[in-house]
Formats: C-alpha cells, structure tokens, sequence
C-alpha cells in the first residue's frame, strides 16, 4: 500500500481557496474510487468532491469552517497505487447550490461567512490603529485577513497580551463568541462623535428560523455594500414599446427557428453591454485608492433561486454575442439556477449586474451593488400607460409600453454625470430599438 496526497481541486478558474464544509469519510474509513469523500463551498457555490482513487483514510489534515488553497494536501490516503483515470473521476467536483444543502448534508455548528476581504493584502503587516493606538502582529493581521476582520472590529476585540496586545488566541476566542463587534463603528474618544445607542429591541415571538449558510452569505456581504459604498441612486424611464411589440411578433419564429426561447432579459443585456462599452467607467471596481476598469464586460444577472435566496449568474464578454449567442447563454444560466446546478464558473467574474425587479410586479428598485463593482441596475415591470408623444399632428396621447429604470451607484468613484449619463443612454437603447430588426 502507498500513501496517496489527496489535494484540493480546482474549482473555477477565478477560484485560489474554498472553505471546507464537511468530511463524509472519517480516519480509518474505506473509501472508493469516486466516492464523495468531502464537501467544499466557494463564494456561494458548494462542491461535492470525489475520492480519486480507492483505499483508507489514514490522515484528515483540515477540520470543517478551514479555508484551504487550491492545490494544498488536505488528507492522506492508503491506496494500492491506482490513481483513477478514468472520465468520470476526471470530471470537475459535482457542484450543487447550497440552496438544498441543509437538508441532505450534516449541519456544523459554526457556519462559514464570506465577505469581500476587510484586511487588504498589502496591509498585512505590523501597524497601528490610530484611533485606538493598538500594535497588531502580523500574526494576528494575517488571522483578521483570512477570516475578513477589518481593524477597527480588531480594536475592539478584548485584549489579553502584555501591554495590551492582541493575540493569536484573542481573535480566535473572538471568533468562536460569533464576532459581537462586527461591523461596529471604530473606537473614537471624540466626545461630539456619534455613537451607536445601546438599545434593547423587542423582537417578538414567533417561529425561530436559523438562517442557512447561503443567506448568512447573502446577508454579510449586503452589509459589507452599504458600508463600504455610499450608494447614490438614478432613475429614468423608458418607453419599451417598440421593443414589446418586437419581441411578441418574433418570439415564436425566433424558438422554431433557433431552439431558444426569446425572453427580454437577452434584449436587456444586450443594451446595458452597449451603454457600457459607451461608458466604460461604469465597468469597474475598487482596490483600495485604486480604479480598475474591466476589460471584458460580463453582465451579472440577480436571479432568485427556488430555495428564495439570492444568485448571480454571469453572461461572459456580452458585448461581443449577438442576440441568439446571448438567448443562449441566458436561458442556460436561468435553468442551472432552477434545478440547482450552478457551477462556480458560472457565478464569477462579472464586471456590472442587472436586476430585473419587474419580475415580481414591481414598479422600481434601490438595488444595493454586488461588490466589487460600482454600479447596479434595476428594471421595474413594463407597464401600459397613457403617455403624451410626439406625432405629426401634434402632441397625442398614446397606450405606450413604460418601464422605469434605477441606477445604484457608488459615489467614490461615479459622480451623478457618469451615473445619469450610462443610465440614461441604457433607456435610450431601449427606446430606439429597431422594429424592422429581422431574427
């Protein structure tokens, strides 16, 4: 028998690390070649991963919640020296949205949270927080970058080193207690400064529901938007007409001719990946004082997963498909998200994200914006309306197909201009959207 290093996969081609959910194989277990031998979650995709090769678990190197690289050896096993081949075990981990996860898989006790990184990497070094006056080891500051700890929650964790000093065990214990001072306001003896009130809320009784480890995701990293950007938010409104009257004439030809069904999402994406490359500041990110504008425009779409929870599948380089490549892509991302059976490349890499909120009846939003990105549109329902329009007679009142537009927007970096000149250029595609089109 020899030892084989069971290493981690790769999972995505953007993916570096994933999160260790849970083992289904203890040390000294048997195992089979292809047999599920642990659970891995990425952003919000989660993996079941296969034993390539047959034999016993003689060492389990990480325990459930660790974060591991891509490439580390994570167990070792006994083998006879067979190291499978074969397509099947070749394949890419099975991937399953977490949406069904609670159900069929062992529950932790401690849940995993991933948020947008608080510690940038060049920062992991020894420094101190001015406003508490605090020293951090590297230690302790690469332990707050793993975990997504930002330094104003470090200054407020307990301290129980010498002089004051914070450490290794300190966070960890600050950890385990479910991090009490997260997202709390940075320690300040300025007397006139505001403080968040200590208050005692009633919260009622009722049904408890333990929120899953996707919604726990969902929830962190809204937070982490609306505290990391001052969001701003522009609305126009679009007559659609032209563009509903299109797509109901041809929807049927368009399915015969192509196999696809002909939605308006691919129509939307369609245009928001033109106003964008009109605007390409729009399709950017921040890095610190650092502006990065994307190079390739992937258009994220909000899509609402059977479970009621939240996902963004992305449609890759937009801006370079036509209208039947996008139907495609777009059709395809919408059924991996019914059926559960996103993959983690499937989830990655986008540079701007759409919100269809009409979907739902609703007239308008105020999305909050997919961090790392700058900007988020939302499309109300199309709606009848009387409209005044123009004519060759004069100024009439019309049946008109109306949609309103809403643009959240971080105003670090975009400025009212650059959020109501995209936005508006958006509904203007919209609105000139040529009925003599043929499919």
């Amino acid at each position: 028998m020899s030892k084989f290093e069971f290493k981690m996969p790769k999972l995505g081609e953007s993916i570096t690390e994933a999160a260790i959910i849970t083992w289904f194989k203890n040390v000294g277990d048997t195992i089979e070649q292809d047999e599920m031998l642990l659970e891995v979650a990425t952003d919000k995709v989660d993996s079941e991963v296969p034993s390539t090769v047959s034999g016993v678990v003689e060492e389990i190197r990480f325990k459930a919640n660790d974060v591991i690289k891509i490439g580390e050896t994570i167990a070792i096993i006994k083998t006879d020296g067979k190291v499978s081949t074969s397509k099947k075990a070749s394949k890419k981990p099975a991937v399953t949205s977490s949406a069904v996860e609670a159900s069929q898989k062992q529950k932790t006790k401690k849940k995993r949270q991933i948020i947008p990184d608080a510690v940038e990497e060049s920062q992991a070094q020894s420094f101190s927080v001015s406003n508490s006056n605090q020293f951090f080891s590297p230690l302790v500051v690469s332990i707050a970058k793993k975990h997504h700890i930002s330094f104003e929650e470090l200054a407020r964790i307990p301290a129980t080193g010498k002089e004051g000093r914070l450490r290794k065990s300190d966070v960890f214990q600050y950890i385990e207690e479910g991090r009490p001072f997260k997202f709390a306001q940075p320690v300040t003896k300025d007397p006139t400064a505001y403080r968040i009130p200590q208050l005692t809320f009633d919260k009622g009784k009722g049904k408890v529901i333990e929120m899953d480890r996707m919604r726990q995701m969902i929830a962190d990293h809204m937070v982490y938007s609306k505290h990391t950007s001052p969001h701003v938010t522009a609305y126009v409104e679009a007559d659609l007409t032209n563009m509903v009257k299109w797509r109901n004439a041809n929807k049927k030809a368009f399915e015969e001719k192509y196999g696809e069904r002909l939605t308006f999402t691919p129509l939307f994406v369609e245009a928001v990946a033109k106003a964008v490359k009109d605007f390409p500041n729009i399709n950017a990110s921040v890095d610190g004082k650092n502006i990065i504008v994307k190079d390739d425009i992937n258009i994220g779409m909000a899509t609402a997963l059977p479970s009621g929870n939240l996902i963004v599948p992305v449609v890759k380089n937009a801006d370079t498909k036509d209208l039947v490549s996008l139907a495609t892509d777009v059709n395809a991302l919408a059924e991996k998200a019914r059926e559960n059976n996103l993959k983690a490349d499937d989830i990655q890499g986008s540079s701007f994200t759409i919100s269809n909120v009409g979907t739902f009846g609703s007239i308008m939003g105020t999305p909050i914006i997919n961090q790392p990105e700058v900007a988020i549109l939302a499309l109300g329902i199309i709606k009848k309306r009387p409209e005044v329009i123009e004519t060759e007679n004069g100024d009439e009142i019309a049946i008109r197909s109306m949609m309103y537009l809403s643009l959240s927007f971080d105003h670090r970096v975009v400025d009212g201009f650059l959020g109501g000149s995209f936005v508006r250029r958006v509904a203007d595609y919209f609105e000139q959207f040529d009925v003599e089109r043929t499919i």
